[in-house]
């Protein structure tokens, strides 16, 4: 049913009809029209625009519809409406009869849209916070069992100094709780209740917006209607946060393909996250995290569609606010499952600690800790710096690592260099050195274990 049609001496062509339509992806919003209707029908009757006995039999019915939508959501898009809220209505009246077509007194479809868009955003976004959890939870869980195994850690891709793999665990951690963060302040400011903005300028029937607002379970009611019909900042707001943390959940894919390779070995992922080949036998690809790595680039096109979207126009509702849908509904189911995708891969990996134990000494990743050796013997960093790079390169001309070489080669080239080296350069001395705040010893990664475990229960 169309709900607007008068001012028309002939419909629209099926061309135009198939363009202009909604509803083949914004029945996504069929339970937050309904309940939002449920609303908008109490408002009215407050200020005498529906009876008590109107306001329960539209109540009822409307009721009733959730139901049905609940059962079976996707049928709805096939429905031939132009829109989910032409889709409600029509269905209202079928069970009211004309009582049904006194509902949209005093509301737009403008309005209407924004705040049922804000219920979905705003549940969407609840399940979300729930999986960055589940996720950090998996990372716990992860740094616990494996703590005390020492990785490799890396800048620019070459080995660079030891790290604990508990300690790698708590980065991604942190990166969750940021996605966390930004997204909980995105819910606070868009959590604002555009209903009885009208079309424009605000609704002519003197209902009380903030007790509406209360009703749908915003903080406030918007307080421009120009803005609250128009802005869709929350959209960008939303992809930005799925984007950005989609980063992060790409960065650990890549962390995690390139663990998971035959040239590190440091990690196996389980058989439940990865595939194989349909020609060579042995393959054991990481397709759950190459599929995360490569859906990044779909999320942050969906920002890029939507800001191009929105940078030229005028106020208030425009056509082109259509747009903000299909890619913000994809992009969010996408990261979604990315979290969950992730959550598997972590909760099923195992890691190989002789493995990275063995990578972690290679590649003279205690030169560092000579250098400070050095400091301690009076000598500036600066030229201690130099030293061991010198002594790295000798190492390297004999094929040995760093705590191979004789005392009197280490003193062939600083005559300071003692016994007492050998100590410093093992590599628990690496790890155990590192005990500042946020470092990477075994004292300060169980404390930060045990603050994410009190912070996120």
């Amino acid at each position: 049913m169309a709900l607007w049609g008068g001012r028309f001496s002939q419909g629209p062509d099926s061309a135009f009809k198939q363009f202009n339509d909604s509803l083949p992806f914004d029945y996504q919003l069929a339970e937050q029209d309904i309940i939002g209707s449920i609303a908008w029908a109490k408002a009215i009757s407050s200020v005498g625009v529906l009876s008590q006995s109107e306001l329960a039999q539209l109540t009822a019915a409307l009721l009733e519809l959730l139901k049905e939508v609940k059962a079976d959501p996707e049928s709805i898009a096939h429905a031939g409406d132009e829109d989910i809220h032409s889709y409600v209505e029509s269905k209202l009246i079928e069970k009211v009869g004309d009582l049904g077509k006194k509902l949209h007194t005093g509301r737009s479809r403008n309005d209407q849209v924004a705040t049922d868009f804000r219920l979905w955003c705003r549940t969407t976004a609840t399940t979300l916070l729930g999986a960055i959890e589940a996720l950090q939870k998996a990372f716990i869980a992860l740094a616990e069992r494996e703590l005390g195994t020492i990785l490799p850690g890396y800048t620019h891709l070459q080995r660079a100094q030891p790290v604990l793999f508990s300690h790698w665990c708590l980065a991604y951690v942190e990166m969750l709780a940021r996605d966390h963060s930004r997204l909980t302040d995105a819910v606070n400011r868009f959590n604002e209740c555009p209903l009885g903005s009208g079309a424009l300028a605000g609704t002519a029937y003197g209902i009380d917006r903030e007790i509406l607002a209360k009703e749908l379970g915003f903080a406030r009611a918007t307080r421009n209607s120009l803005d609250a019909v128009s802005d869709r900042d929350f959209v960008i707001e939303l992809l930005s946060c799925a984007s950005l943390s989609m980063l992060h959940l790409s960065r650990l894919a890549e962390d995690l393909i390139f663990y998971n390779s035959g040239e590190a070995g440091f990690i196996e992922l389980a058989d439940t996250v990865t595939s194989g080949s349909s020609l060579m036998p042995q393959k054991k690809n990481p397709d759950a995290l190459e599929l995360i790595r490569g859906k990044t680039g779909r999320v942050f096109g969906a920002l890029s569609a939507m800001s191009m979207t929105l940078k030229a126009l005028p106020l208030a509702y425009n056509k082109d606010m259509q747009e903000d849908k299909e890619g913000l509904f994809d992009a969010l189911t996408t990261w979604l499952a990315c979290i969950h995708m992730a959550q598997s891969c972590i909760s099923g990996l195992s890691v190989r600690s002789a493995r990275t134990l063995a990578a972690a000494k290679g590649g003279h990743a205690n030169a560092t800790e000579l250098a400070d050796y050095l400091v301690a013997k009076g000598i500036p960093f600066r030229q201690g710096h130099h030293i061991v790079g010198q002594l790295v390169q000798l190492a390297i001309s004999k094929g040995k690592n760093l705590e191979e070489l004789p005392l009197s080669e280490f003193k062939a080239v600083c005559d300071v260099i003692d016994d007492d080296v050998y100590p410093v350069l093992e590599i628990d001395a690496c790890i155990a050195a590192r005990k500042a705040l946020g470092g990477t010893s075994l004292p300060q990664v169980q404390q930060a274990i045990a603050a994410w475990k009190l912070k996120i229960q």
